[in-house]
């Protein structure tokens, strides 16, 4: 095996530079052992640990922060997209560790919307967050199941129920509930699931009806998912999970939370 101080190209580097490279060698391969061993750990959960295990287990994966500490990650990235500051630039960075473990720091319940990508807008890196997307951004038993595994397996720490500016399935469920539209093949199945936001918010007759519309479907879904039994609940009442609703306005890129 060939010596890594007589490489030609290394001997050519000033000894400061040289101590840098060998710095960042180390603390690459110390986080691609520290995912291997994380990823392990968060197997055997998987496995063969009841939910009161889990959490013990999960302190050691980097995800392992305090809700409130997520949230702030990726509003801080909303603020770089909306600022066209963005940080990540590199999504080849990374990847031989994310082929080992997934640790992402929110779960996001978004729009199918082509113009709300939740990596962009909150600027993440590849398998920093776990996403679910529907047109109307609502939670149906799939989703669910699917945000279940994040919190319970993944260690994902926050939740967040992601609307957008002019949505267009919560526009066609308005016109269904005010004007008695029909629409075509399984969309009655979708408008059946943001018809509790939208009745709420046309209660409230407001003056921007679509945009009030949108916050009381991401308010209604954000409190049926705080109640969500079995683990979403337990999750959430332990403190160990936050689940917040949020409005991307794609206009401005910028994401408020409701």
């Amino acid at each position: 095996m060939q010596n890594l101080q007589s490489s030609p190209s290394e001997r050519q580097l000033p000894e400061g530079v040289m101590c840098q490279v060998c710095d960042e060698r180390r603390t690459n391969l110390s986080r691609r052992r520290l995912l291997g061993a994380a990823g392990l750990a968060l197997a055997s959960a998987a496995v063969a640990g009841p939910l009161s295990s889990f959490p013990t287990l999960a302190q050691t994966a980097p995800n392992a922060i305090a809700p409130d500490v997520a949230l702030a990650r990726i509003m801080e990235g909303n603020a770089r997209y909306a600022g066209n500051s963005p940080a990540n630039k590199d999504f080849s960075a990374g990847r031989m560790a994310r082929a080992e473990a997934q640790f992402p720091i929110a779960a996001i319940v978004g729009c199918a919307d082509s113009r709300a990508a939740p990596e962009l807008m909150f600027d993440q890196a590849p398998g920093e967050l776990f996403v679910t997307r529907v047109a109307g951004n609502f939670v149906n038993d799939d989703g669910l199941a699917s945000l279940e595994y994040g919190v319970k397996f993944l260690g994902v720490p926050l939740i967040m129920v992601l609307g957008h500016s002019g949505c267009g399935a919560v526009s066609a469920t308005i016109k269904v509930v005010q004007e008695g539209v029909t629409l075509p093949g399984h969309l009655p199945g979708l408008v059946d699931a943001l018809r509790p936001g939208v009745k709420a918010a046309i209660a409230q007759k407001p003056v921007d009806l679509l945009a009030a519309a949108t916050i009381e479907n991401v308010r209604y879904n954000v409190a049926q998912l705080q109640a969500a039994k079995p683990i979403v609940s337990e999750f959430v009442a332990a403190g160990k999970v936050k689940v917040v609703g949020g409005v991307y306005d794609i206009a401005s890129g910028r994401v408020n939370l409701v």
